[in-house]
């Protein structure tokens, strides 16, 4: 078994890798996939050296004191720092665990599992599922196309363009906002206690809606999609075209919106309004929705 321990910066050319799984403390870590042959650049580190191995395929990253059995990596944190870039192939399934570091994932097409503390995740141009849990750390996404599942105590999760077969989400206070197109058959689930919530889907979106606030306020783009009178918790609900995806957005004292993205149906609101929808993503269409 290769088995390799960096003390100082340099690039290791690698094996083929099957798979990856880094597991650092602070610092960075960038996950590329690319046709280039695997390769490791250590650009700085801080602390204990780290421990690289490959067996039967799978590229290990970590500490010596983070195996089984060692805890001094997690009882002293701080004292372990390293600036790391791992170009791996575009279909390899990868596994990043961090706490305070940034961790980058950028062109892979396989699975991902994505977990942080206080550090923050960016996906860009990601096709595979996702799984991403944090503390306080957000998860930021550009470009997915697949199934995703994210959840957080305080960590706010942004989607920007792309196609969103599931998303599952999860928070307590952090924030969810998405601007994504919905597979036909596919869903979105939001849910959060105090974090407000906003997604943005094209005006010709196909899907069974719901949204539902206990405290906090509804808005809608959708004449179709309108707040229901009455004392009680705010809900909307109702069907987009042929209902062939779902969207349910809730949360407990957040706000919920859903915005439309291009051109509205024809009596959703009027041309001013549609224009700030398509300016703004956050803001509130003229006389769209009520406030509770």
């Amino acid at each position: 078994m290769p088995r390799w321990i960096i003390d100082s910066p340099r690039t290791l050319g690698l094996p083929d890798i099957a798979a990856l799984r880094v597991r650092v403390i602070s610092g960075s870590v960038a996950i590329l996939g690319s046709q280039d042959p695997p390769s490791l650049d250590v650009a700085g580190i801080l602390g204990p050296p780290l421990l690289v191995t490959h067996e039967a395929g799978i590229l290990t990253i970590t500490y010596e004191d983070l195996q089984p059995g060692g805890l001094r990596g997690w009882l002293r944190p701080r004292r372990h720092s390293a600036d790391v870039t791992i170009t791996v192939p575009r279909g390899c399934p990868a596994q990043v665990s961090v706490v305070t570091a940034s961790a980058i994932v950028s062109g892979i097409s396989a699975s991902i599992s994505a977990k942080s503390g206080s550090g923050d995740i960016t996906l860009d141009g990601v096709t595979g599922s996702v799984d991403g849990k944090t503390v306080s750390g957000d998860l930021e996404a550009r470009g997915v196309d697949g199934e995703i599942v994210f959840s957080s105590v305080s960590g706010g999760l942004t989607l920007a363009g792309g196609t969103v077969r599931q998303l599952a989400a999860r928070t307590v206070s952090g924030q969810v906002t998405a601007d994504v197109e919905v597979c036909d058959g596919g869903g979105l689930k939001v849910t959060t206690v105090s974090g407000d919530v906003a997604v943005r889907v094209p005006a010709a979106v196909s899907a069974r809606v719901n949204l539902r606030s206990t405290s906090g306020r509804l808005r809608s783009s959708f004449e179709q999609i309108s707040p229901a009178p009455g004392p009680g918790p705010a809900t909307a609900s109702g069907t987009l075209g042929s209902g062939s995806a779902s969207l349910s957005l809730t949360s407990m004292t957040g706000d919920v919106a859903l915005l439309a993205r291009g051109e509205p149906p024809a009596s959703a609101a009027p041309p001013a309004a549609r224009r700030n929808v398509q300016e703004n993503p956050m803001s509130t269409p003229t006389g769209q929705g009520d406030e509770k």
